[in-house]
């Protein structure tokens, strides 16, 4: 209980408040990630069980590669979250008459919304951390892993591109391009002694008909006699590499972290590529810790605005349907700048500012 302020223990008494606001708003967002997050990994483990069988993929490996994938579903779940969180955490507390005291304490709205804002900004670097050091790579080793498994076949994403194995041959792909094409392609031909026969490098190569087409070829053949050197402008290439096992193994842009994605729009514009979606899922990517904290501020009018009579069921309700409207929208301005090309900050970020208007124009309101 907050009472009896006084000017030396003014700041003191509200680093508490923040504290205790802060403790029971984090722990009820965690609470509602938990729950979505759960619910969301059993929905994909009993997916995966139509796979289990396949090759080396069993239960256990179902559940290896659910598990794997959670830190991108904690990172796509916790705006939503947030929101639901924030609800049930500063309605508890509305419940309990707290904020009553602090309000009749001489706390204000805005010193309420301070402390809010403050438990805000934690979420946000907690969000930034997930979508950007740990996601991508958790997400990485679970494609990785899923494919090895169902395909049967030695398949590694890393640093240096993408390795897969077929037969005697090893391949390396270092960039994997829009549209069923791949740049710097590297093909290594071993005989049954283990031993480097060819090496090919090829500049480009794109999927058409059922094959792929290189192209800025120069092959290197090795045999008793030395190495021999050809080039070749073009040539067809028949290889277990198809779209669908790139497609697997690839991480979608909007998992790749920040720098990942800036280097990858500027690869593709020194080579006059289309990097629009790779843009929008950047500026996505900023914008989404900032989209966490406007949807923790947004509870404030649940429960201090004209919600605050209605049963703790009703919030959560009207909080699922704008959790739920918001992530629509968000995903509409973002597909809607793709297909009428208009900028791809706006369509990542329209979204959350409109969002951020109505919160402040709401809380304004509150008495």
């Amino acid at each position: 209980m907050i009472r009896n302020f006084n000017s030396n223990q003014f700041w003191f008494k509200f680093t508490l408040l923040d504290r205790y606001i802060g403790i029971t708003v984090m722990s009820s967002i965690f609470m509602a990630l938990l729950v979505l997050v759960s619910l969301e990994a059993f929905i994909t483990f009993m997916s995966e069980l139509r796979d289990v069988g396949k090759n080396d993929y069993g239960v256990t490996q179902a559940m290896v590669y659910v598990l794997l994938t959670l830190p991108r579903r904690l990172y796509e779940y916790f705006p939503t979250s947030a929101l639901l969180g924030s609800i049930l955490g500063l309605g508890v507390l509305a419940s309990h008459s707290e904020l009553l005291v602090m309000r009749s304490s001489g706390v204000s709205i805005l010193r309420l919304v301070i402390s809010i804002f403050k438990t805000g900004g934690i979420i946000m670097l907690i969000v930034f951390i997930i979508g950007e050091v740990v996601a991508p790579v958790t997400e990485q080793n679970a494609q990785n892993y899923r494919s090895i498994r169902l395909e049967n076949r030695i398949t590694m994403q890393s640093s240096h591109g993408l390795w897969v194995r077929d037969g005697l041959s090893f391949i390396n792909v270092k960039t994997i391009l829009p549209g069923e094409k791949m740049g710097d392609i590297k093909i290594h031909e071993f005989d049954e002694n283990h031993k480097l026969r060819v090496s090919t490098h090829a500049e480009s190569a794109e999927y058409k008909d059922g094959k792929w087409v290189l192209s800025g070829i120069k092959q290197s053949i090795i045999d008793e006699s030395g190495v021999i050197t050809k080039t070749s402008d073009s040539a067809t290439w028949n290889s277990i590499l198809s779209p669908d096992l790139i497609n697997v193994v690839k991480i979608k842009p909007e998992i790749l972290s920040m720098w990942a994605l800036r280097d990858y729009i500027d690869y593709l514009q020194i080579n006059k590529q289309d990097a629009s979606r790779y843009q929008l899922a950047f500026w996505t990517k900023l914008i989404a810790p900032f989209a966490t904290g406007v949807m923790i501020l947004l509870a404030v009018p649940f429960v201090f605005g004209p919600l605050r009579n209605v049963s703790m069921g009703q919030r959560v309700l009207v909080g699922v349907m704008l959790g739920i409207a918001f992530y629509i929208i968000n995903q509409m301005f973002g597909q809607m700048s793709q297909i009428y090309n208009f900028n791809p900050f706006l369509g990542a970020a329209l979204p959350t500012m409109v969002f951020l208007i109505g919160t402040v124009l709401f809380i304004k309101r509150v008495r």
